[in-house]
């Protein structure tokens, strides 16, 4: 069995009741937001430097807004916060920095999440018990009791998580559990390869089959318009409606392609028989080895900050699962600079971003492709092999993404 964890949305039954104690945890979330936001603020005024989540939670755990959540929930506000501060301080896109949250009916009351030590769980009456802070526990009861109910084809057991949504008219629960899933109903043994990149989305290659790429533009267009000047508005009120609308409908957009990519490939997996997928493990791509930002020109950082890697592969990862698929981030020095056909290493092999010519054995590929495979003999421990040197290679197949339809569909 696979390890792997899901998340059900489930609606409160007993809405009118919790709602009050819901309502508080989610503006103390917010004022424990705005208190951080302020220390970031301040530090950065200081010195120019931005704390992280270690030293946001030392620094405010005695804090009175603190104490108004359980603490593994204060906690997870200020992780959240540093997150969304290293985001843009990498983005270099011109956006503005997280603000603060504003409390009233008007703006979207915090995410409110709980972790193990936090929840207890009556699966018999469909009801889960989250604690409360300290500060919020008097006069009132230790803990909010919320009735739940989701699909009837969903078993909620081994909750890892819950967090409490406000989805614009009342709260909502999303519980994130722990399930277990069987390898052995794998499609196949094969392996495929995945390497990420800015000017293609990414290139896949099939052991024993074509390889295929997968133009990012759409992402591209959509990022160029939403975030033209007007859309990025920021007022004393905080941005202005038309803003609003565009960031959420950009959202929307990128949240529902990276859906449909990561599903696509999943089924072209199923079909090619593949058990195992290796994708390149970008995680530092923001970052050199001392930990400091990397500098890819003003064109290069804008197009980087519209791809969101590691979203794509926790997608990715939990669609395969459900197939049996696993799927491995590896390391992927060098991947781009080794040539998949006689394995020699020379950075001026790759001529262009899109070209790939092995100066040793005169191989002429796409140099996406050329990555993937690379990566994908990370995982099977093949060595190169003399006889690559064919037509997909250098012209792999392609897949577009249809806006009408909303699904990927091969390029003529």
């Amino acid at each position: 069995m696979l390890d792997t964890t899901r998340t059900y949305v489930a609606c409160i039954t007993n809405h009118g009741q919790v709602r009050d104690d819901l309502d508080q945890c989610g503006f103390s979330a917010s004022k424990l937001w705005n208190v951080g936001r302020y220390y970031i603020q301040d530090r950065w005024d200081e010195d120019g430097e931005i704390p992280d989540e270690a030293e946001l939670k030392s620094a405010l755990k005695d804090h009175e807004c603190y104490n108004d959540l359980h603490s593994q929930s204060s906690q997870r506000v200020l992780e959240e916060l540093a997150e969304a501060f290293t985001g843009w301080y990498n983005s270099d896109d011109g956006n503005n920095p997280p603000g603060y949250r504003k409390r009233g009916d008007r703006h979207p009351r915090s995410t409110v999440t709980w972790k193990q030590k936090g929840i207890k769980h009556d699966d018999k009456h469909g009801q889960l018990r989250l604690s409360k802070g300290f500060n919020l526990k008097e006069g009132r009861s230790d803990f909010i009791l919320a009735e739940y109910e989701t699909r009837p084809d969903v078993d909620v057991e081994n909750i890892q998580q819950v967090r409490a949504v406000w989805n614009g008219d009342e709260w909502e629960l999303h519980i994130v559990c722990k399930k277990g899933i069987p390898v052995e109903d794998a499609p196949g043994d094969k392996t495929a390869g995945i390497d990420l990149g800015i000017s293609n989305y990414l290139a896949i290659d099939y052991e024993d089959g074509a390889s295929e790429l997968y133009p990012g533009n759409v992402l591209k267009e959509d990022k160029h318009y939403f975030t033209r000047d007007e859309y990025q508005t920021e007022g004393e009120n905080g941005p202005s409606k038309r803003a609003l609308k565009a960031r959420q409908k950009l959202s929307r957009r990128k949240n529902h392609f990276l859906h449909t990519l990561s599903n696509h490939i999943v089924q072209r997996c199923v079909k090619e028989g593949v058990g195992k997928i290796a994708v390149g493990d970008l995680s530092d791509i923001r970052e050199d080895k001392d930990g400091e930002p990397r500098n890819w020109g003003a064109s290069g950082n804008k197009k980087l900050h519209g791809w969101e890697f590691n979203r794509f592969t926790n997608l990715l990862e939990y669609k395969a699962e459900e197939h049996g698929i696993l799927v491995y981030r590896m390391d992927e020095e060098n991947t781009s600079k080794t040539c998949s056909c006689c394995g020699q290493v020379r950075d001026s092999n790759r001529v262009e971003r899109g070209l790939y010519v092995c100066s040793s054995c005169e191989t002429t590929m796409n140099a996406d492709v050329n990555g993937a495979v690379n990566i994908r003999r990370r995982i099977t421990q093949s060595p190169p092999t003399g006889d690559m040197s064919n037509g997909w290679l250098a012209q792999p197949g392609g897949f577009l993404f249809d806006r009408e339809s909303g699904r990927f569909t091969p390029r003529e």
